[in-house]
């Protein structure tokens, strides 16, 4: 027969215990006040892939990934499960873009105030994730609004959609960060001023990014490629996750990778032997088709740069122009065009005004082709 041991408590104990563990649970965001918003409600807009196998916690990874919602009341609070404790976001309320709350979210759940002097009235707010899937994935677990705050219909949602498939230019890596300074502070990593996200807005566009500093077609600086990553529903590294492209389609896709693959197929450490040219021209020209199968007759422009891949000289540009021509003797019908990006001789990562560049460039070519 089994005996059991009574445990005396000691009062002034238990109830320092219960002290500590309420001020634990406010500081962990898990006791929350005010009108709280489940992910889940309809009134809440998503924009990217997003993994919505658990709807109470969609999970966010990708670059460029937005959360939209309009609603009422002085305050907003935002909470988030961040697994490493590297992403950061724009929180833009009413689409004041030049000067947003920048949220660095810490590892594990929190709730983090963003807001508490609106003006009475209707609002908007806009959660944008800078960073990539480098930097993890992050849980979205809800709004918290004032007491008598309220969602109302979300935003019209833009009706041009654009595709972008790319490495670190396009992540926007170290696009924040002084010219004469590196490009591995997280904070300087930027998607909302990328190149892709700044053409999407000047077109009025949504837009997919499925990005990764460091990937390439051939070769990257891990041990996959874009082959293997492009078609996953979540970006943080590779997994076994699929996106279902039938649910969102692209009216233009734009591909701009071999960044990477420019300098890595030097490396005899990597490859052996060197890859030749048509070896090279084959890798784009399958990617490519691969790419426009998943978007059947919907146009691709393939561009390049705007890091030395372009400088003066490089056979890189000419590889990719043989790849699109290929293309074209393969189908007919292919809707193919390329766009370069011009190397300024600098040395790092494409700043912010370089992106601009680069988007007024590639905005103009869509607006001829698209008819926008």
């Amino acid at each position: 027969m089994k005996t059991y041991k009574t445990i005396k408590r000691d009062k002034n104990n238990l109830g320092l215990s219960c002290l500590l563990g309420i001020i634990f649970t406010l500081q962990s965001g898990l006791l929350l006040a005010g009108n709280f918003i489940e992910p889940d409600d309809k009134y809440i807009q998503y924009t990217g892939r997003m993994d919505f196998v658990n709807p109470k916690q969609p999970l966010i990874s990708w670059p460029g990934t937005s959360i939209k919602a309009k609603f009422t009341g002085k305050t907003l609070k935002i909470k988030l499960d961040d697994q490493e404790g590297n992403n950061y976001f724009n929180v833009i309320i009413d689409g004041n873009d030049q000067f947003p709350h920048v949220l660095h979210a810490k590892q594990g759940s929190h709730v983090y105030p963003i807001a508490f002097y609106l003006q009475d009235g209707e609002h908007i707010v806009e959660l944008y994730k800078r960073t990539e899937g480098h930097e993890g994935s992050t849980k979205f677990l809800g709004l918290e609004l004032a007491d008598n705050g309220k969602l109302l219909n979300p935003p019209t949602r833009p009706i041009r959609k654009i595709a972008f498939f790319g490495d670190s230019i396009t992540s926007g890596q170290g696009n924040e960060a002084a010219d004469n300074s590196g490009d591995l502070d997280l904070s300087e990593k930027n998607n909302y001023l990328s190149y892709s996200s700044i053409t999407a807005r000047k077109l009025n566009a949504e837009h997919h990014t499925v990005s990764l500093s460091g990937i390439g077609i051939m070769l990257s600086w891990f041990d996959f490629t874009m082959p293997e990553y492009f078609d996953q529903v979540n970006g943080a590294g590779n997994n076994k996750s699929h996106w279902d492209f039938s649910s969102w389609t692209p009216d233009i896709v734009v591909i701009n990778l071999f960044q990477n693959d420019s300098w890595l197929v030097k490396d005899p450490k990597r490859i052996s032997p060197m890859p030749n040219s048509e070896q090279i021209i084959q890798a784009y020209v399958d990617f490519v088709y691969t790419v426009s199968q998943r978007y059947p007759n919907k146009p691709i422009i393939c561009a390049l740069g705007s890091m030395d891949i372009t400088k003066q000289g490089s056979n890189w540009p000419g590889y990719v122009k043989t790849a699109v021509a290929r293309i074209k003797q393969m189908d007919s019908k292919a809707n193919i065009d390329t766009v370069l990006f011009e190397h300024t001789g600098y040395k790092k990562h494409p700043r912010v005004n370089q992106h601009q560049r680069n988007a007024e460039k590639l905005t103009e070519f869509i607006k001829g082709k698209m008819g926008w």
